[in-house]
């Protein structure tokens, strides 16, 4: 089952112009452990979508240093303020190279248009993996024991390691 777009011209008829849903799902072309379990709130400001988002899941992750799997709780408590644009669907001719100023890093949907949530709910997810993907603070690489004599490099290496023992002396 997917999570259904919100069409937004139906959300101004809602009380108070606010749609909440309750999230129990798995989000499409997301690997997770456990269904994404939260709520999202989406507030018709007029000129803006309002979203916030408070939802959990497990996800199993490879360590950056020893390789090995490893699960890991993701939780999302955030929002996003989205711009409605009237002239978003409208072709525009942009050069290929142009500065890009503070206030056009922002999203923009149509105010006749729909908002994915589940698109949205991945992207957010997507943000909110760690950049260093650790499986534990006492984590070691696979090669660390190993004395150095043992290790086979790469006869590509070899210049580097006698810089590196030059180094050290």
């Amino acid at each position: 089952m997917t999570i259904q777009a919100i069409y937004l011209p139906h959300l101004l008829s809602f009380s108070n112009r606010i749609q909440c849903l309750i999230i129990d799902e798995n989000i499409s072309g997301l690997e997770t452990l456990t269904p994404v379990r939260g709520d999202i709130t989406v507030r018709h400001g007029g000129t803006f979508l309002e979203v916030t988002v408070k939802a959990e899941t497990i996800i199993t992750f490879i360590c950056d240093r020893c390789t090995q799997n490893y699960n890991q709780r993701l939780i999302l408590d955030t929002s996003e303020i989205i711009w409605l644009d009237k002239e978003i669907d409208e072709p525009k001719k942009i050069p290929q190279e142009r500065e890009v100023a503070w206030e056009d890093l922002s999203e923009t949907l149509s105010p006749e248009g729909h908002f994915e949530v589940e698109k949205w709910l991945f992207e957010q997810l997507s943000l909110a993996f760690p950049l260093r993907r650790l499986c534990g603070n006492d984590c070691q690489p696979p090669f660390e024991n190993i004395p150095e004599n043992e290790i086979n490099l790469d006869g590509r290496w070899s210049a580097l390691e006698i810089l590196k023992r030059q180094l050290s002396q």
